[in-house]
């Protein structure tokens, strides 16, 4: 009797959880049939894709992920000044017959506001040429950072709490922000200066004391968290952004067009600070991959990175490679970044990957890319602005028909005017992408991540509850 009791609740449970996991199929597929009905319309789709969990955004620079208006009202509270003819901010005092005004000018003089958020960002921006003066969107976009430098090194809990609330608000779980708050690392760099056997240069810094830089950033960023956690009211549940949900972890950026002792410098206290703290979860580099000193010292940077992750293999590695385009730079410079980034640098992810196709041997590095699961963090918005690759020029699609692990990114949604669910908007209308693919994508972005393994189980598990949630919204939603 006993036996035939446990066996009929069992069968019961079986029962259940077959229903359950029927009821599931069956809302997914009503959700993506619904998604292929909206696909040709625009409103329709980023609606649907605003609504739609979107796991981590893992290539975002924090300071190019704030919008220029917030920029604007920071200098205002900082009393800064606007330099009217380089159209960025300035220290006070302001004076105007050197055309430098006060910062509040801009709120009252629409023509100064429409020029200077059209300078800070690239909205409306458009290349041209004429004689002695030219500027392309690679040049503009890069501008944009000089322009802002001086608000946004002041800031970092605000544009932290931006930043959150806006992944918060488009249902985003992780965010991995790469950001610089090193105030030291390249002062004790320029002191001892360069030497070329790498032992002994990281003794001469570690003489220096350059053990001090990760407490010092440690000690910023603990003061950022804090503001951030304040302006989003995190502590009042009631009153809690959805920002305060969001997981963030950070990425060390490494300034990869300065002289090399500096480079190296960064790349020790990146290391370090990844080794001390669970909050920093990569090091990266830096700044555009076409300037003269990033493609001079390429090679010897990324030998750089080799030679730490032989002294830290457990410390993660994310680099920009490939961020290149035909006629950017001569075509030997095209042959080899991702390659060397992977087979050098010992890269786990790439960033950009735009020029895969011109690398020497493209179909075997993406084999191999492929068979090491190096994921390539895709930012479709800027590589159009940058480097006017988009559409059918794109490589995206040449990564997935190879196998190669593809997450979709944000970049500098603030200097792009973009955000992540645009992001999203962009892949479906140029590459057709399936509701099955989307939550592919949507996976991906969390397993390839950097999170601490418990954080990752964690926000995997709750992402495929997310989807279940929002299946079943879309189905109470979609028009009978």
């Amino acid at each position: 009797m006993a036996h035939r009791k446990l066996h009929t609740v069992l069968l019961t449970f079986l029962f259940l959880q077959l229903g359950y996991f029927a009821a599931a199929q069956n809302a997914e597929q009503q959700t993506a049939r619904y998604f292929e009905s909206i696909r040709n319309s625009p409103p329709l789709l980023e609606a649907f894709l605003r609504d739609m969990p979107k796991g981590g955004d893992l290539h975002n620079h924090l300071s190019g992920a704030v919008y220029a208006e917030s920029y604007l009202q920071f200098a205002i509270h900082d009393g800064l000044c606007i330099d009217r003819k380089a159209l960025a901010f300035a220290a006070a005092p302001c004076d105007a017959a050197r055309d430098s005004v006060p910062a509040d000018t801009a709120l009252t003089n629409p023509f100064l506001y429409r020029v200077l958020i059209d300078a800070l960002s690239m909205r409306d921006f458009h290349p041209y040429s004429q004689p002695g003066i030219s500027e392309s969107g690679e040049d503009h976009f890069f501008a944009t950072f000089g322009r802002f430098g001086l608000v946004s090194r002041a800031h970092t809990g605000e544009m932290l709490a931006e930043v959150a609330s806006r992944a918060g608000r488009q249902n985003e779980s992780y965010l991995e922000l790469t950001l610089g708050l090193d105030r030291t690392s390249a002062q004790l760099a320029s002191q001892v200066g360069w030497t070329e056997d790498f032992d002994q240069m990281r003794q001469k810094l570690t003489d220096a004391g350059i053990a001090e830089a990760a407490g010092d950033v440690r000690k910023r960023l603990d003061e950022a968290e804090a503001e951030k956690d304040r302006l989003l009211s995190c502590s009042d549940s009631a009153h809690a952004d959805p920002g305060c949900k969001v997981t963030i972890r950070y990425i060390y950026e490494v300034y990869r067009g300065t002289p090399k002792e500096q480079v190296f410098a960064e790349i020790m206290s990146g290391f370090a600070l990844a080794n001390a703290d669970h909050r920093y979860v990569a090091v990266n580099p830096v700044m555009p991959e076409d300037g003269y000193t990033s493609m001079r010292d390429y090679d010897l940077h990324m030998r750089m990175f080799a030679y730490f992750h032989k002294l830290s293999p457990d410390v993660h590695l994310t680099e920009h490679a490939g961020e290149l385009a035909g006629g950017l730079v001569p075509p030997a410079g095209l042959r080899s970044h991702i390659r060397d980034a992977i087979e050098i640098g010992d890269a786990e992810r790439i960033g950009h990957g735009v020029d895969v196709m011109r690398e020497d041997r493209p179909i075997e590095l993406l084999r191999e890319m492929a068979r090491k699961k190096i994921a390539v963090e895709i930012c479709l918005t800027s590589n159009d602005l940058i480097l006017g690759v988009k559409g059918d020029r794109h490589p995206f699609p040449v990564y997935r028909k190879y196998g190669v692990p593809v997450v979709i990114a944000t970049d500098d949604e603030g200097v792009s005017r973009s955000d992540m669910t645009h992001e999203y908007l962009r892949a479906v209308e140029n590459y057709r992408l399936s509701y099955t693919d989307l939550k592919q994508i949507v996976r991906d972005s969390l397993k390839y991540s950097f999170a601490e393994p418990p954080v990752k189980k964690e926000l995997t598990s709750n992402l495929e509850a997310r989807f279940a949630d929002f299946e079943r919204h879309t189905l109470s939603v979609i028009p009978k």
